[in-house]
């Protein structure tokens, strides 16, 4: 019985104290919800009493960034140092982070809405292999089937993983030609250039309903420059340093890491 009354009020510490950063991650993070955060480790008193966290993980969707208002960011901060008084005030000046890893996820629908991209209609967003993007040719069948395979180096690394600073990413919607509406694959490469990433797009395909997917150059050299754009994430949340962009189905992340950090850093850039 005594256990079970020590186990819950462990449980009901640890939930005040992530309750309590919440709040104070939502105030700084300028969000309309709390955002969800975790204290790893059992039993949280322990922790507690030594000021020192192993493992706390904070989540959060529609996070505005500069112009990027549904922003998704997760965080796992690592080797942390707050004092149980600060902790449960609210004191996150008092938080120091040892080392946090974070990601930034950007949908294709905010994508959609940085000029020129608002040009084409009902955005959407795939990965694609560097191969694929260069050449309209498969890496390892060397087919043109653009659904992008990991190229392997002859060390065994993918591109990828050789360079995490730029991925292909295919970007397809409908845009005018000639008074027509007709669909259009982008094969581009995202690059990543401190806190911002530029679209740099490379050649264009017509939809699937289309006889032939080739497009002549002179629309080519027409319409490129309408998925040309660059997206400035600004400063980012807990003073990341990003160090790779990755293309989802929908979305594209930025990947980042910080040392030596405090929780008051979690603060975005909002400013136009």
């Amino acid at each position: 019985m005594l256990l079970a009354l020590l186990v819950g009020a462990d449980f009901g510490l640890a939930a005040y104290a992530e309750h309590t950063v919440s709040q104070k991650a939502r105030e700084q993070l300028k969000l309309s919800d709390d955002p969800s955060v975790t204290i790893h480790g059992f039993p949280f008193t322990t922790q507690a009493i030594g000021g020192d966290y192993g493992h706390i993980s904070l989540s959060a969707s529609g996070v505005p960034i500069k112009d990027l208002q549904d922003v998704g960011v997760t965080a796992d901060l690592y080797d942390v140092t707050a004092p149980l008084s600060d902790l449960v005030n609210g004191n996150t000046d008092a938080i120091d982070i040892g080392r946090l890893e974070a990601q930034v996820t950007i949908k294709a629908s905010d994508i959609n809405k940085v000029d020129p991209l608002t040009k084409v209609d009902d955005l959407r967003i795939e990965p694609s292999s560097i191969e694929y993007v260069e050449t309209g040719q498969d890496a390892e069948s060397g087919t043109d089937s653009g659904s992008g395979g990991d190229q392997q180096g002859q060390d065994g690394t993918t591109e990828e993983e050789q360079d995490k600073s730029r991925a292909g990413i295919r970007i397809s919607g409908y845009v005018q030609i000639a008074g027509q509406q007709l669909e259009i694959f982008c094969f581009a490469m995202i690059e990543l250039h401190g806190t911002a990433i530029d679209i740099v797009p490379k050649r264009l395909q017509y939809g699937n309903d289309k006889e032939t997917t080739v497009v002549p150059e002179a629309v080519q050299q027409a319409l490129l420059p309408n998925f040309k754009a660059t997206i400035d994430t600004g400063n980012l949340p807990f003073e990341v340093t990003p160090t790779a962009v990755q293309v989802n189905s929908g979305s594209v992340t930025i990947k980042g890491e910080a040392k030596n950090v405090t929780f008051s850093g979690a603060t975005s850039s909002t400013g136009g």
